[in-house]
């Protein structure tokens, strides 16, 4: 089972977001599912400090030994820290998804996008349709 902690909200994308009290700064990051889909992770390029990202587009690419991957935006937002660590170390995103291995922090351009974002339910709900397997048409809801 993927670890999909309540604490914080998600993106059909596979990323996670963790808010401050004031709702005002985003942390992002990849969640369980996303790192173990991508297997080791060796490179990341995040946004630069200062760039403003915008809901939804891309802002940075993962690479794997497996596969490169865009990393999208949740929230519109300024960059305001970028997790040096796991430039140093992408391993860390395998090995902490939602420790150690967050990737940047943003300022909230628009807290209404807020909404936008799926609540711990509702992301698990769309990994068990992943898990399900492709032969199931006949069970569309």
């Amino acid at each position: 089972m993927m670890n999909v902690p309540t604490d914080l909200k998600y993106t059909e994308s596979h990323e996670w977001v963790k808010l401050s009290k004031n709702n005002e700064i985003a942390t992002i990051g990849l969640t369980d599912f996303a790192q173990e889909e991508l297997t080791d992770i060796v490179y990341l390029d995040l946004p630069k400090v200062g760039d403003e990202i915008e809901a939804t587009t891309e802002c940075a690419v993962v690479e794997s030994v497996k596969a490169a991957s865009d990393i999208y935006a949740p929230l519109s937002g300024k960059v305001i820290e970028v997790n040096q660590a796991v430039l140093d170390d992408p391993a860390l995103v395998n090995e902490d998804a939602f420790g150690k291995g967050w990737l940047f922090k943003i300022k909230l351009a628009d807290p209404a996008e807020l909404e936008e974002l799926l609540s711990d339910s509702d992301y698990e709900e769309i990994l068990s349709e992943k898990e399900r397997p492709d032969d199931d048409e006949d069970e569309e809801k």
